[in-house]
């Protein structure tokens, strides 16, 4: 069974100003995926603690990293920032297919920025925090995962002559 982590950066889930709801979908929605979530975490929006984060996770040998949250242009959006240093091999279609899939339900879904990549056989994927971002993003992990966990296992997906 895979392994994941679901981390939400969000200063108002964090302080209890509301509830947590994007991190609670995409926990649901990677366990209906087959995956063992290993952490379920809400951070402030701090990049040291996000990067902490993420870094366990890896360290954890975890498949799969799902941040919600922290992915848009206000200052206090640090998500892409924390991540993109630990990230080795970045995805950027992994975003691009979010966007396509999110556009024509929410036209600002392209001013979201994120990072996806992989580190060791860790896959991780910003998400932005809206509670409809964290379904369509479950569509693309559906869609993508399992051929990057498969290839990050050494699997061969060439075509045979």
């Amino acid at each position: 069974m895979k392994r994941a982590a679901v981390i939400t950066a969000s200063n108002r889930a964090f302080n209890g100003v509301y509830e947590d709801t994007s991190g609670q979908i995409l926990l649901q929605g990677l366990k209906a995926l087959g995956y063992q979530i290993d952490a379920v975490e809400v951070l402030p929006d701090d990049i040291e603690k996000i990067a902490s984060a993420i870094k366990s996770a890896i360290k954890d040998g975890l498949d799969l990293v799902v941040t919600t949250g922290g992915t848009g242009i206000s200052p206090l959006d640090v998500t892409p920032e924390a991540t993109e240093p630990l990230i080795e091999k970045k995805m950027p279609g992994i975003l691009e297919a979010l966007r396509a899939y999110s556009r024509d339900k929410v036209p600002t879904t392209d001013l979201s920025r994120g990072a996806a990549g992989v580190t060791n056989k860790t896959l991780i994927i910003n998400l932005p925090g809206s509670p409809g971002a964290a379904k369509d993003g479950l569509v693309i992990i559906e869609r993508l995962a399992s051929h990057i966990h498969d290839q990050l296992a050494g699997h061969d997906h060439s075509p045979s002559n």
